[in-house]
């Protein structure tokens, strides 16, 4: 390819703050080194012709889809951009797909910034995140928040106010610790029944209370439905969710890994049980990352499978993977995959 554009677009963990996105509350995700590229070169026609990893190649014309499902989300961020600007994009990848770790908004985000670099858009940061975020959600059909688009187009990690789209710089540096990624191998999609049975519920929550974002509610509005209620464990995720990312920032500021560690634990621990997110696989991986000496641990992304993160002291990493592999060994479930992640640039124009 001459006169090719090569965009790097990092994927994202996110550290805390989970299914707030769309309840308009706190979340604080980090970009990561572990990325996807997306090469692109103006055609003179208007087709987006696409060669991936992630599947066959895929032509996208203005009027119809790719014929190949992994290929929908870039047919969607074309649509959603609305200039027929034609490309020949290569997208290449090692963020595991269907993990949790935003690839899908990875795709998105660089297939808008590709093609309106293009087209000599000029486009702000907070637009790309919106036409990404509506390329998964009206074209694609996953209802998703716009957490994870503004989470790889910005630098490290970061408060994102859902509400506003506000996003303010948390600096971060582990001190000796690592942030480790498990893997477990469980795919999930958030376009699937339940994530979207979950946005239901919270919107039927903030109805009953009057208010438009259930993360505005106040801690004594749980009295308000019955004990047993799937709506008062729902509420109670997102106004402690809430509370726990605020407390996370500050740990971080002071540099209170411990009690960081405690709020990551917490939040798995409400994920899994007011919630109802998480599965066997995300527990056992958080489960065994704390006997191993973990400070914290819970599963990230929107669960039903994908990945858990884990705090830990780097000089102990060798164990930690050990007593995970090992106990998923012990329930005959495939073995997941570990890697640590850094904090890295948001998305980039390398070329």
């Amino acid at each position: 390819m001459t006169d090719v554009r090569r965009w790097i677009v990092p994927g994202r963990v996110n550290l805390i703050g989970e299914h707030l996105d769309y309840n308009g509350g706190p979340v604080l995700p980090m970009a990561i080194d572990k990325h996807m590229i997306v090469k692109a070169r103006r055609r003179d026609d208007a087709e987006l012709h696409v060669w991936s990893d992630l599947g066959p190649k895929a032509v996208i014309g203005p009027d119809t889809g790719p014929g190949h499902p992994w290929a929908d989300v870039v047919a969607g961020a074309a649509r959603a951009l609305g200039h027929g600007v034609g490309a020949d994009l290569v997208i290449e990848s090692n963020l595991p797909a269907g993990a949790g770790l935003a690839s899908s908004a990875a795709a998105a985000c660089g297939t808008v910034l590709a093609l309106a670099d293009l087209a000599g858009l000029d486009l702000s940061r907070a637009e790309v995140a919106e036409i990404a975020r509506r390329a998964e959600t009206e074209f694609v059909g996953a209802p998703v928040g716009v957490m994870d688009q503004l989470a790889v187009l910005h630098d490290g990690a970061n408060l994102i106010d859902s509400r506003t789209s506000d996003v303010t710089p948390v600096p971060l540096e582990w001190d000796g610790l690592s942030l480790v990624v498990i893997d477990t191998g469980v795919t999930h999609s958030v376009a699937a029944g339940e994530y979207a049975a979950r946005r239901a519920e919270c919107a039927a929550a903030a109805d009953v209370l009057g208010i438009e974002h259930l993360a505005a509610a106040g801690p004594d509005t749980v009295l308000r439905f019955d004990d047993g209620d799937p709506l008062k464990q729902r509420v109670r995720h997102v106004i402690t969710e809430t509370t726990r990312v605020r407390g996370a920032v500050r740990a971080i500021g002071e540099r209170a890994w411990d009690r960081l560690g405690g709020l990551l634990t917490s939040s798995h621990e409400s994920l899994r049980d007011d919630f109802a997110v998480s599965c066997g696989e995300l527990d056992l991986a958080v489960e065994s990352a704390l006997a191993a000496g973990a400070l914290g641990a819970r599963m990230t992304g929107a669960g039903f499978g994908g990945c858990a993160i884990a705090l830990a002291p780097t000089d102990q990493l060798l164990g930690l993977r050990e007593k995970v592999v090992a106990a998923f060994a012990d329930h005959d479930w495939a073995s997941p995959t570990l890697f640590t992640v850094r904090p890295a640039s948001g998305a980039t124009l390398e070329s």
